[in-house]
């Protein structure tokens, strides 16, 4: 899980690092998807731990994030 959370947090990183330099917002619902990939593997992380409610936020707020990943990507 570590090598997973680590990839996705540099995936994550680099677009949105990439957006801020550059200017431009195409990559927004590939980095809301990394991110909301990235947010469910800290609560399954989180659920290996007993940590039931830390597991809920973060799945909650993963699935927000892929319902706005998949408004973005029909809305371009």
């Amino acid at each position: 899980m570590k090598i997973v959370k680590l990839i996705l947090v540099m995936i994550v990183l680099a677009l949105s690092a990439y957006q801020l330099i550059t200017g431009k917002f195409e990559l927004m619902p590939y980095s809301m998807l990394f991110l909301g990939a990235l947010m469910l593997v800290i609560g399954l992380v989180e659920l290996q731990g007993d940590r039931k409610g830390g597991f809920l936020g973060c799945v909650v707020v993963s699935l927000f994030l892929f319902f706005v990943s998949i408004q973005g990507f029909f809305l371009n």
